[in-house]
């Protein structure tokens, strides 16, 4: 009797119950392969940082005993596609017995049930034993409700898994903090530099050339600075405990030239690939929090929590309940391409070219640069969905599409007509000036509307609601903004039009 058990690159999970013991019969087969490289391109640091991390897992394994099959992007004996290399592998060590986690991604979900459809042998499928909540979890919470509000989601699960509780009541007696952590940072308080852990990857590096996987952005081959291993991401969540938690809250939605991560953690890669689980990160945020209050409030501890037991584990379960149709969801009817300086961070916006240049350079930026800068303008000017969530899928370190898609699609795009989000998420200059220091170096005038120097969100923003009316007029939170829109002169209301046209058919102009 042998079983196969198949490790795909975001399951790093050292915890999971399969390696608790060692046993001779089991092979576990992990597999680098132009499948996954080439259906969308990537960052060239997001592949760097998953083979990294699944080279360092496989060893890790090897270490404890257990039997690995592993296929590097360019060996000569890798199929480069995960039905014939399990096909191969049972073959080759005569397997009884096909087992697999259950993937976060609908595509390979469907892929790996149709695999075990054709074998010859039985198969059974696991849990991942990462997320707090069932695949269909969400459904069944908001079963017979009309919205899917995050927040009544958010504060189930703080009950249900007693996150900060007193019994049936939050910790400090209030729910959320949200509203105080909408500050400005005008550099009042030092920022510890970005934990680093610094390699040379070169080697990975000429492996992706010499399979010649196509990808994008930029990367240090001496100095690639990402954790790939259990060990590191640990440091990074002990690093952010002691020195960014007491004033991420604060800070969380700000974005400044000079602090490119200001006091955010990025642990999302580190979660996302599962060497972290995200009770860990949170039960360890949480101690750390009671055993320094002195120093640490409430409120930078709420807004943490809140984006992992509350965000990540919502957008997960809106993707399981609303796939396959949601990643072919088009509510607005836009149709535009992406402009070039997506790929080469070429335009005289200053918050456009600091959001996207960060991302090129980094594989990363947070999610206020995600959501209301780079997301804002490609909603502004109307850009098709499937390009947007081609982007930030490829450009993202963390970006995998169970977490991707309802973010950008959903949240960001308005794309699904309001299935999680209950307005669409835009804005003029105005709010970008109010939550960083971009626009104080930026050749456009945040105040204007029509002119030469005329910041271009701002004719965006009014031209975007005038072209869009339609479908927000029974929306209540929009209301206020199109009883302004409904004041602005015929006349003026023209110009405004006429100058968001040139600028969402001439984009690289601006």
């Amino acid at each position: 009797m042998k079983t196969l058990r198949l490790i795909l690159g975001d399951q790093l999970n050292s915890h999971h119950s399969w390696f608790q013991t060692k046993d001779d019969s089991v092979i576990y087969l992990m597999a680098e392969v132009r499948q996954e490289t080439d259906y969308m391109k990537h960052h060239i640091q997001k592949v760097t940082a998953f083979f990294l991390a699944m080279r360092h897992f496989a060893d890790t394994l090897q270490a404890q005993g257990h039997q690995i099959r592993y296929y590097k992007i360019a060996a000569e004996d890798n199929l480069q596609d995960f039905e014939k290399l399990i096909q191969k592998e049972i073959a080759l060590h005569s397997i009884t017995h096909f087992e697999y986690q259950l993937p976060d991604e609908y595509r390979l979900d469907e892929q790996l049930k149709a695999i075990c459809g054709k074998l010859s042998i039985p198969s059974r499928v696991f849990d991942t034993e990462h997320f707090y909540t069932k695949r269909e979890e969400l459904s069944q919470f908001f079963q017979g409700k009309k919205q899917l509000l995050m927040e009544s989601f958010y504060r189930m699960m703080r009950k249900k898994h007693q996150v900060m509780m007193v019994g049936e009541q939050p910790l400090g007696n209030q729910w959320n903090f949200d509203h105080d952590n909408r500050k400005k940072y005008k550099g009042e308080v030092p920022v510890p530099k970005a934990k680093q852990f610094p390699k040379k990857v070169s080697t990975v590096v000429d492996e992706i050339q010499q399979a010649v996987i196509s990808t994008f952005g930029n990367i240090d081959p001496d100095n690639f600075g990402w954790p790939v291993s259990r060990k590191e991401c640990l440091e990074l969540l002990d690093y952010f405990c002691h020195n960014l938690l007491p004033y991420f809250g604060t800070y969380e939605d700000a974005m400044h030239t000079q602090e490119k991560q200001l006091f955010h953690s990025r642990l999302s890669f580190a979660m996302n690939s599962k060497m972290l689980s995200p009770k860990e990160v949170i039960d360890t945020v949480v101690m750390h929090y009671h055993q320094n209050q002195a120093t640490i409030t409430l409120a930078q501890v709420e807004g943490f929590v809140r984006q992992i037991i509350g965000w990540r584990e919502y957008v997960r379960g809106i993707y399981w309940k609303e796939m396959p149709n949601y990643a072919q969801m088009n509510v607005l009817e836009n149709h535009e391409p992406l402009p070039d300086f997506y790929w080469t961070g070429q335009t005289k916006m200053h918050c456009m070219s600091q959001a996207i240049n960060q991302s090129l350079d980094d594989a990363y930026a947070h999610h206020i640069q995600r959501l209301m800068v780079i997301g804002n303008f490609s909603l502004l000017t109307q850009r098709h969905p499937d390009a947007v969530d081609a982007w930030y899928l490829g450009v993202y370190i963390d970006a995998i599409e169970w977490v991707e898609l309802p973010n950008t699609r959903g949240m960001s795009q308005y794309a699904d007509g309001g299935i999680l989000a209950t307005k669409p998420y835009v804005s003029s200059g105005s709010y970008i000036n109010k939550m960083s220091n971009y626009c104080e170096s930026c050749p456009y005038s945040v105040k204007d509307k029509l002119g030469d120097n005329a910041c271009p969100f701002n004719s965006l923003y009014w031209n975007f609601l005038d072209d869009k009316k339609q479908y927000f007029k029974n929306n209540q939170r929009m209301a206020m903004m199109l009883n302004l829109l409904n004041k602005i002169p015929a006349d003026e209301l023209y110009r405004i039009k006429e100058k968001a046209a040139h600028i969402i058919q001439n984009p690289d102009l601006y």
